[in-house]
């Protein structure tokens, strides 16, 4: 029996693996607004019901490679973005195996239907844990890639899988090497909510509304000036448009490449409490402790390469800006 393929007559239909989670589901909302159609793949294991707010949603498993086989032959899909992944580094050095069969192998899994139905363009949700610790900052796209955990190494194995694909099969692609993505949706459909909590801002906010009696900074000897770790925050609503700038560099022909997503400046420890103890009014206990192993002293990336090729340009480059949009969610989601 023939299944009849939906098809819907806008800029085309996109395929967003992990769009329930907190970066797809801010790019999910994005490409709605630009004017594509989405079908929102996720197993839900990490996945929000209350993001699903567009598109369609087939909850699959990138494991199951039938069910993934069905979905392609439902809808014409024109593009992946792929999000769908394990992402808290601990606990890939703690369970490796969990974090290479569904970040790397699963990944393989998308690729090989994406090839039987030559669905050719992939943006793909990449990480600057693929460079490990930094030589030299800022750092930009042709820094050495050294990978400290499983996390980073499975992220950075699958960029090397593309660069095969795309010789062999002629899939085009982006690579998109985050630094911290931070903040909410500014209209407050969606934000950040993980489980359990790892992020700095979200945990500092925590402490704001009495969620945890204070925040914890990791290491003050380090070799910065005020002695905590410098970190590079990206607005999440920034990343999307970046996904979407991506999207339509490989539809206007664009070649295979790879971007750093980062603002460019950064922000210690200690200027994020503090930032934060302006925009909510609280105190916001901080807790000095000792260092956590595989914490580089600064991570700083340059985005010069995404603003030129993709002309890509951040919004919210301002902290008190991501601040205020993830306090503003927070205050709601709690």
């Amino acid at each position: 029996m023939e299944l009849n393929v939906i098809r819907f007559n806008l800029l085309g239909m996109i395929l967003v693996t992990g769009g329930a989670g907190y970066i797809g589901s801010h790019a999910n909302k994005e490409l709605n607004s630009a004017g594509y159609e989405t079908v929102v793949l996720d197993n839900m294991s990490y996945g929000h019901e209350d993001f699903l707010k567009w598109g369609v949603l087939e909850k699959v498993d990138l494991a199951d490679l039938e069910s993934l086989r069905n979905v392609f032959q439902k809808y014409e899909i024109d593009a992946v973005m792929h999000f769908a992944a394990f992402t808290y580094v601990g606990e890939s050095v703690e369970d490796p195996q969990k974090y290479y069969l569904n970040n790397l192998r699963n990944t393989l899994n998308l690729l090989q239907v994406m090839n039987e139905f030559k669905v050719r363009k992939l943006v793909f949700s990449s990480t600057c844990a693929t460079y490990g610790n930094p030589q030299e900052i800022p750092i930009t796209e042709t820094h050495p890639q050294n990978p400290i955990s499983p996390y980073g190494k499975g992220k950075f194995m699958v960029e090397k899988v593309l660069e095969d694909y795309s010789a062999a099969y002629g899939l085009c692609y982006v690579s998109l090497r985050y630094f911290n993505a931070a903040g909410a949706d500014p209209e407050g459909d969606i934000g950040e909510r993980h489980n359990p909590e790892t992020h700095l801002i979200p945990l500092i906010l925590d402490a704001a509304i009495g969620k945890r009696d204070d925040i914890k900074i990791f290491g003050t000897d380090y070799s910065t000036p005020d002695g905590t770790c410098i970190r590079d925050y990206i607005h999440v609503t920034d990343l999307a448009d970046a996904h979407i700038k991506a999207l339509k560099y490989l539809e206007n022909g664009g070649k295979s490449e790879v971007f750093n997503l980062g603002n460019g400046n950064g922000f210690s420890v200690r200027e994020v409490i503090e930032e934060a103890r302006k925009v909510t009014g609280k105190k916001i206990k901080a807790t000095e402790t000792g260092r956590r192993p595989g914490d580089p002293p600064i991570l700083v990336g340059s985005s010069d390469k995404a603003r030129k090729i993709l002309k890509w340009k951040p919004k919210y480059d301002d902290l008190s800006k991501i601040i205020s949009t993830a306090w503003e969610w927070h205050k709601k989601d709690n």
